[in-house]
C-alpha cells in the first residue's frame, strides 16, 4: 500500500473518531430537553424563567457554588454525625456517602445546610455531581447524579443515618435556576428528601438545577428489610 493510501486511510480514521466523540459528547446535552418533552413532560418543568444575571466560569465541584445567594463555603460545617450513606437501587447507588460538613463533590454527596436530617419533618436536600452520562459511574462522586434525570415517580430511595433506616418514594421533578434557591425551604409537613444536580449533565455552563423530591414512606405501610 502506497504511502498516500496509508495517509488517506489514517486522515479518514482520524475524521471519524473526531465524529464520534463531538457526537458522544454533544448527544446527551442535546437530547436533554428532547427527553423532558417527550417522557416528563407532566413531571418536570421549569419554577422560574427569571435568567441569572451572569453565568461566570465556577467550580461546581464545591457545593456552595450551585445557587446563587445561597449558602457559603463557611456554611458546610460537620454536625454530630457527619456521614451516612444513601441508595438509589434504579441507578444501582449503592450504600454512597453523604457528608455533613465540606463541601466537595468529588469526594461525597454534600447535604446543604440548614436542611433538615433525615427522617426529621422538613426537606433534606443533598447535591450530587453529573457529568456525560456515557462516563457515568455509580461509585464515582463525579458522576453519581449523572443518571438522575431518569428516575421516575414511584422510584425508592434508601437512606441510612446514623443506626437508623428510611424510605422515601419519588413524588416529582422538575427543573430551576441557580437563583431559584427556595425550593431549599423547608416544609415541615412530613419528612422530605431533595436530590440536586447540575442540568444537562455534562453541560459545562450548568445551567440548570434538576430537583428530584421524594417523601419518607411511614415505617408501617412498609418494612424496610424487605425492601432491598
Amino acid at each position: 500500500m502506497s504511502k498516500k493510501n496509508i495517509f488517506r486511510i489514517s486522515a479518514l480514521v482520524s475524521g471519524i473518531s473526531g465524529i464520534t466523540i463531538l457526537i458522544g459528547v454533544l448527544y446527551p446535552i442535546v437530547s436533554y430537553d428532547t427527553n423532558f418533552a417527550s417522557n416528563y413532560n407532566s413531571l418536570i418543568s421549569p419554577l422560574s424563567e427569571k435568567k441569572p444575571a451572569s453565568i461566570e466560569e465556577v467550580d461546581y465541584t464545591q457545593a456552595s457554588n450551585w445557587f446563587v445567594g445561597g449558602a457559603k463555603k463557611e456554611d458546610f460545617v460537620a454536625s454530630k454525625v457527619e456521614y451516612y450513606t444513601i441508595s438509589i437501587p434504579q441507578l444501582k447507588i449503592e450504600n454512597a456517602t453523604v457528608a455533613i460538613g465540606g463541601d466537595d463533590l468529588s469526594q461525597h454527596i454534600i447535604q446543604y445546610p440548614g436542611t433538615a436530617l433525615p427522617g426529621k419533618r422538613g426537606n433534606s436536600a443533598l447535591f450530587g455531581h453529573s457529568i456525560l452520562p456515557i462516563f457515568y459511574n455509580p461509585k464515582d462522586y463525579l458522576s453519581i447524579f449523572s443518571l438522575l434525570p431518569t428516575l421516575k415517580k414511584g422510584n425508592e430511595i434508601f437512606v441510612d443515618y446514623d443506626g437508623l433506616s428510611f424510605k422515601y418514594r419519588v413524588e416529582t421533578m422538575f427543573e430551576v435556576l441557580p437563583t431559584d434557591i427556595q425550593v431549599l425551604d423547608q416544609d415541615t409537613t412530613d419528612s422530605f428528601l431533595t436530590l440536586v444536580t447540575c442540568v444537562p449533565p455534562g453541560d459545562p455552563r450548568k445551567p440548570k438545577r434538576l430537583i428530584v423530591r421524594a417523601r419518607v414512606i411511614p415505617p408501617e405501610e412498609v418494612s424496610y428489610s424487605n425492601t432491598r
